[in-house]
């Protein structure tokens, strides 16, 4: 039992979510306030005492991403002025992380500049989900811990419907974390072959693995623009059955996603709710799991000393 007082507090990227973690840990959220001010800076206030205490601040840097991250920021700078004993970032969606390495010359890798602010400022140990390039836990000189929403998502598939299905990885970038699904439910690995043309477009090339005459389950760590949905025909071409399931772990959906899951092959995306989703992006093929359970276990066994290595991410 840690001598220190577990205090919980969230940002305002998911209050939903830390108000779920909150009453799985059988806690009260801690009171702060956000104020957005005129001139768009940011002003946040601690409203209660913190000294000595264990500092868990829940928030994932969705959109507007610059604003929520440097709400986190800001908040970690009070916590350490208030005198908090430690402060643990639990950040569900991580930002940047796909600007973890210079793919020309001349560019910034901005996961790293999110690790470095977010060290400086005395941050003591980071949490995060199925955060899309593994190797960003080496950013950091404090300790990391790479949660993964796998197991909860593969339940969902856990039924007697997908006993005639397969695992599809959607490039080959994705393969390790496919194997790990397949792994779970029992299914064959299929993987796609893709070309990305730009940032937000990519086409599929060709399909390796046995899908014919089987019911595709295509997983990914993100889905915003939803290019991923524009290869879907391809396993269709293959011999897939034309009904396909999606599991992804955040669900940032950018409107040309929430158009395209209009596609009648797609019979349903599952996410998690690492990231909020407002009434107006739920689409009615929209599944929504929760990771409060997953969160508020780690965060029961950091702060008592216990170990987390059986739920930290395996792919």
């Amino acid at each position: 039992m840690s001598e220190h007082p577990l205090r919980l507090f969230s940002g305002t990227a998911n209050r939903p979510l830390a108000e779920e973690v909150a009453k799985c840990l059988g806690l009260t959220l801690g009171s702060c306030t956000t104020t957005h001010l005129p001139d768009t800076e940011i002003h946040v206030q601690i409203n209660q005492a913190v000294r000595g205490e264990d500092i868990f601040i829940i928030q994932p840097c969705s959109a507007p991403v610059n604003e929520h991250l440097m709400e986190l920021l800001l908040y970690v700078d009070a916590f350490r002025r208030a005198s908090a004993h430690s402060i643990t970032a639990v950040i569900p969606y991580f930002p940047y992380a796909r600007q973890e390495r210079m793919t020309r010359g001349r560019e910034a890798i901005s996961a790293k500049v999110v690790a470095t602010m977010l060290e400086a400022l005395g941050v003591s140990r980071v949490l995060f989900v199925d955060v899309h390039a593994p190797a960003i836990q080496g950013f950091f000189n404090i300790p990391v811990d790479p949660l993964s929403a796998v197991p909860i998502l593969a339940e969902q598939f856990q039924t007697d419907e997908f006993r005639n299905a397969a695992i599809v990885a959607p490039d080959v970038g994705r393969a390790k974390l496919a194997g790990k699904y397949a792994e779970i439910l029992g299914l064959p690995l299929v993987v796609m072959h893709k070309r990305r043309d730009s940032f937000e477009s990519a086409h599929a090339t060709h399909v390796v693995g046995d899908i014919k005459g089987k019911i595709p389950i295509v997983i990914d760590d993100l889905i915003a623009s939803g290019s991923v949905l524009t290869q879907l025909p391809a396993l269709v071409e293959a011999g897939a059955e034309p009904r396909i399931y999606l599991a992804i772990t955040h669900p940032v959906l950018l409107p040309t996603a929430l158009k395209r899951l209009d596609d009648p092959l797609i019979a349903k995306l599952v996410v998690t709710d690492t990231i909020y989703v407002p009434p107006e992006k739920r689409h009615p093929k929209l599944q929504i799991v929760s990771i409060a359970p997953l969160l508020a276990d780690v965060i029961e066994r950091i702060h008592h000393g216990r170990s987390i290595s059986a739920l930290l991410r395996l792919t």
